[in-house]
Parts: structure tokens; C-alpha cells; sequence
């Protein structure tokens, strides 16, 4: 299962992007804390090298808490700050990290009379809680959201307080995804459209890393006992245990998928990490967002 996806809205929003950035005076990118390093846009990094950047782990509360406290570590340990992150509850910690960040810049403008407003790109590969993230910060549903990629369009700043603005930018993936297992990864969590790909397939292999990582899990959630299936028995499993069948018996393989990726993604199969920081990130990894993959799943 071959997987790219670039939509001709994307470019634009790169250039968007890229334009905007010599306002900001703090970047924030967000990735999920399930897959930190297939969530991450290389493209990204590189374009804001040079910003004060804020990495956050969103969705922390749908991933193993111990996994998610190794990546913190890792990436601190390459200079790189991070936390872990709630979208919708985490307001107060996000503000004290972007003051943190700006701490500099505002105080060079107070030694000279003036009080700065801070700037913040709030940026990420689609379908992190981007958006959601600024909303909470604002008190308001004033950014759009959605569970689907692509709902961001356009740049918009947000206005927090009188001294702190946000940008919300598009989701961006980019042009080639050569890792074809962070593309898969990437598709499982919802950053990558669901009709562009092959759902049966990549239902299959979800479920498969599932059952390596936490078989009691998924054992339990889909109803059936044998933790060896693979392929289609797997999917014909999932449909009798649940009961998603048709009208003689005949597995629904359609409802299937769908309702095996939603609830993945709504972290209905209980809080789990697809990846483990690797025993070693190059230095160069937390610029350029490339370097080592992480070791396979926990």
C-alpha cells in the first residue's frame, strides 16, 4: 500500500507559512503523542530553525503516559523544549511556556519603552489539535475545527490578550512521504484523508500493531479471542465479534474499518504509544525533524 498525499492547497500554504514566519516571535508545533516522530513535518523544522520553538506532545491523554515522558526527555535532551499536551485543558501550562520563550524579545522591547505583543505560529501536520489548542487558549470556538485533515485553509490570527496573538496555519504534510511506515501512521491517526487510501489494508495493519503492542486491549474491545489472526480473518473477526454484519452473515467490512480508525483515534482502545524514542537521536534530528526512526513499537 503505496500512500502520498499533497493537495495543491498545501503548496500554498507553505508559502503562506513561510511569509508569515519573520512576524512570529515564538513557534509552536504540535505532533501527537502516540507517533512523535512520524507526526513531526521534517519541512517544518527546517523552515523554523533559527525561531524559539515550542514542541507539544498533543493528545498526551491518548497515549501511554510512560512512553510519552521518554520522548519529553529525548527531545529536551536535544535542546529542544517540550511537554506534554491536552488541547482543550492544558491552557494555563502552554501560556507559562510561551512567556518562557518570548521572555528575550519582550524584554529587549521594554528597554525600550515598549510592551510587545508576542507573536505565535501554531503549527503541525493536519489533524493535531491545532486549532483546537487555540480555541482553548481563546475561551471561544473562533478557529474551525474538525476530526477530518484539511479544515484549516488559510492563515488566521487569533487574538489572546492584549499583548499575545496566534496564528492558526494549515496542516501541512510534505511532498513525498518516503517513510511509507510513518505515512501509514500518519494515515491512522487521520492526518491523511481516508478516501485517498486503502481502508481494509490499512485497518489491518493498525489492528496488527495494536495486537503487538496491547493484545488485551484490542482482545477485549473487538470481542474475539485469538490474538494470532492476521489479514482478512483478522477483519472477519473484528465484524462477527462486534457485530457488524449484513444481511446473511456477510461481514461489513466497510463499517469495520470506519469503526476500528474512530475509535483508535478517539483513544477507545485504551492509551497507547505506536513509538518508543530510539536509543539514539543524531543532533541534527531536532532541527531537521530527520535522523534515526524510532525503535519499533513498544
Amino acid at each position: 500500500m503505496q500512500i502520498n498525499w499533497y493537495p495543491g492547497h498545501m503548496a500554498k500554504a507553505k508559502r503562506l507559512l513561510a511569509d508569515q514566519l519573520g512576524r512570529c516571535d515564538v513557534v509552536i508545533e504540535l505532533c501527537d503523542a502516540r507517533l512523535p516522530y512520524s507526526s513531526r513535518n521534517p519541512d517544518l523544522a527546517r523552515m523554523t530553525n533559527g525561531k524559539k520553538r515550542i514542541l507539544l506532545l498533543n493528545k498526551a491523554d491518548l497515549a501511554d503516559p510512560n512512553v510519552t515522558s521518554a520522548w519529553i526527555r529525548r527531545f529536551r535532551e536535544q535542546g529542544l523544549e517540550a511537554a506534554p499536551c491536552t488541547a482543550k485543558s492544558s491552557g494555563k501550562d502552554i501560556l507559562r511556556l510561551i512567556d518562557k520563550a518570548a521572555e528575550e524579545a519582550v524584554q529587549r522591547a521594554a528597554q525600550k519603552g515598549v510592551h510587545k505583543t508576542v507573536r505565535c505560529m501554531v503549527a503541525g501536520v493536519p489533524n493535531v489539535g491545532k486549532s483546537t489548542l487555540i480555541n482553548s487558549l481563546h475561551g471561544s470556538s473562533i478557529a474551525k475545527t474538525g476530526d477530518k485533515p484539511g479544515v484549516t485553509r488559510a492563515n488566521q490570527w487569533v487574538v489572546i490578550g492584549p499583548y499575545l496573538q496566534l496564528l492558526d496555519s494549515p496542516g501541512l504534510l510534505w511532498p513525498r512521504l518516503d517513510d511509507q511506515r510513518a505515512a501509514k501512521r500518519l494515515c491512522y491517526i487521520g492526518s491523511v484523508k481516508d478516501d485517498v487510501v486503502d481502508l481494509p489494508m490499512l485497518t489491518i495493519e493498525l489492528l496488527t500493531e495494536l495486537l503487538e503492542i496491547r493484545p488485551e486491549n484490542i482482545l477485549e474491545r473487538f470481542r474475539f479471542s485469538d490474538p494470532a489472526l492476521r489479514g482478512e480473518a483478522l477483519l472477519e473477526a473484528v465484524c462477527r465479534g462486534r457485530g457488524f454484519l449484513l444481511k446473511g452473515g456477510i461481514c461489513d467490512y466497510d463499517r469495520c474499518c470506519q469503526v476500528v480508525l474512530d475509535e483508535f483515534r478517539a483513544g477507545k482502545c485504551g492509551r497507547i504509544s505506536l513509538e518508543v524514542p530510539p536509543r539514539r537521536i543524531p543532533l541534527k534530528s531536532s532541527l531537521t525533524g530527520k535522523g534515526e526512526s524510532p525503535d519499533d513499537k513498544t
